[in-house]
């Protein structure tokens, strides 16, 4: 249970990372510069501590399709980015398939 955790922590390090890329403006602001590389490295440094019991396909599959969905939820409310209904289906795939890769395979342990 652990590791899930090291995991929920990368994905949060690397959607706050991802999220503050674009107030980098080319990292020529340094603020969030380092927010962007601090967030990056803990990210990383989390998703290899979490694969010491989770299997690399699983936690990847993961930390990529939640990392994705909130990334967009916040593009949405904070860049006023647009999001249309084939949008939310595609989101709503990537969900259903991690879902289905944690619930329904083999390859995670349980």
């Amino acid at each position: 249970m652990k590791n899930w955790l090291f995991l929920a922590a990368a994905i949060l390090g690397e959607v706050i990372a991802t999220s503050a890329l674009k107030s980098t403006h080319g990292f020529t602001r340094l603020l969030p510069s380092i927010v962007v590389v601090v967030g990056y490295g803990a990210s990383f440094y989390l998703l290899s501590v979490s694969l010491k019991s989770i299997p690399v396909g699983i936690a990847y599959s993961v930390w990529a399709g939640v990392g994705i969905a909130l990334v967009t939820l916040i593009a949405w409310l904070v860049y006023g980015q647009k999001i249309d209904g084939w949008g939310f289906v595609g989101i709503g795939l990537i969900a259903s398939g991690v879902g289905v890769l944690n619930l329904l395979s083999k390859v995670n342990v349980h």
